[in-house]
């Protein structure tokens, strides 16, 4: 029954490096092509750091592997957790497989490369704009709201629940 959960992990982790390998191949580092005028555009940036670029500074040669150590750490938390949860919290064991798959998307690249293929480049004409990102940075972001969502809908199904049985008391 897990096995669709992970299908999920290993469709996030796909499709991120299908992204990047695109990105990579066909556009020149640091280059832009727009997609919505003065909105979006794929930028092809290397990001050392983490999230969004993040502590970003060069540092430590070993500054890479302690991110990718990191990225074990947080998998295997994940796993352990994904275990002892009942299977039929269905939102809550996506919520985990999506970040899973964005985890080990970003662990990649550290681990191949060094760094984090960044591309997804958000902004608002000169007035704003979002650090570049990926598919890897958008399923975490993604799978922690489903994670949060899940939370508060099990934490009111267990306040009604209490307040059911102290009424039949």
């Amino acid at each position: 029954m897990r096995g669709k959960f992970i299908l999920i992990t290993l469709l996030v982790l796909v499709l991120d490096n299908l992204t990047k390998y695109f990105v990579s191949t066909a556009i020149d580092l640091n280059s832009s092509i727009e997609i919505i005028r003065g909105y979006a555009r794929l930028t092809y940036v290397r990001n050392f750091g983490v999230a969004f670029g993040y502590f970003k500074d060069p540092g430590s040669a070993w500054k890479p592997y302690l991110l990718a150590g990191l990225a074990v750490v947080a998998v295997v938390v994940i796993i352990i957790y994904s275990c002892r949860m009942p299977l039929e919290r269905v939102l809550l064991q996506v919520a985990l497989a999506v970040t899973m798959g964005g985890i080990l998307g970003n662990f990649t690249d550290r681990i191949m490369r060094g760094w984090v293929v960044d591309f997804i480049d958000l902004h608002i004409k000169d007035t704003f704009s979002w650090p570049t990102f990926n598919v890897a940075d958008s399923a975490i972001t993604i799978g922690i709201a489903i994670l949060l969502i899940d939370t508060l809908k099990h934490q009111d199904a267990e306040v009604r629940h209490e307040e059911a049985d102290s009424l039949q008391q």
